[in-house]
């Protein structure tokens, strides 16, 4: 029989004592953590955020891949806390700009960029091109951080799922909504930015991520 890891022990424990577990959210951003919270559905767990902990100071993200800073900003989580901890790091890959802007999605027109700049810079980048050359994805990445028995080479153990949503940079902005939203549209004719939040989550990254996500979740306990 398989030995339970602290996490489900933990999980168990509070359930006998009437407190539903935690899970840290390696985030400040009330949107972010509402919406993982929608997209987790986690019945039994509750999701807090880091300023829930009064957890001070943020990890650098200095990783190269959306999967290595969520993987920083997990485990930076769960040491600080001693909680299984969820990081979610994702953008936006444009095949015409090689990928990019990748990891520099948000600071993609520079470190105090607004949603607009982001988005005049994106349309400018690739006026006149025709649609089948402005394929892009949206890619979010989920990894879970578990403060438990060491990993590989003496590490915290790690799952990672990732999610993606396709579709292409549409000719001009339509609608609302920041992370280049009114820019992109999935497959239907519509941007992002014309689609209500409860439409979104069914096609998007973070969505698909997420759905990935619940069973690990679920059979560790929470």
């Amino acid at each position: 029989m398989r030995e339970r890891t602290r996490a489900e022990r933990n999980a168990a424990i509070d359930r006998q004592g009437g407190h539903r577990p935690r899970l840290l959210v390696a985030t400040r951003s009330p949107h972010k953590l509402a919406e993982l919270r929608d997209l987790l559905r986690l019945d039994t767990a509750d999701l807090v955020s880091l300023d829930d902990l009064g957890v001070a100071g943020d990890v650098d993200e200095t990783g190269s891949t959306f999967e290595g800073n969520a993987r920083l900003k997990a485990r930076h989580g769960a040491r600080l806390t001693g909680l299984p901890t969820i990081a979610d790091d994702s953008g936006l890959e444009v095949d015409a700009l090689g990928g990019g802007p990748g990891v520099r999605t948000r600071r993609y027109a520079g470190e105090n960029a607004t949603d607009l700049d982001n988005n005049a810079k994106l349309l400018a980048a690739l006026a006149g091109l025709p649609p089948e050359r402005r394929t892009a994805r949206y890619v979010c990445v989920l990894a879970l951080a578990l403060p438990d028995a060491a990993g590989p080479r003496g590490g915290l153990p790690m799952r990672v799922v990732r999610g993606t949503c396709r579709g292409r940079i549409a000719p001009a902005p339509r609608g609302t909504g920041g992370f280049f939203e009114p820019a992109v549209e999935p497959p239907g004719g519509r941007t992002l930015g014309e689609w209500s939040q409860a439409a979104k989550n069914e096609i998007s990254h973070r969505g698909a991520a997420s759905r990935r996500m619940q069973p690990i979740l679920r059979d560790l306990g929470f």
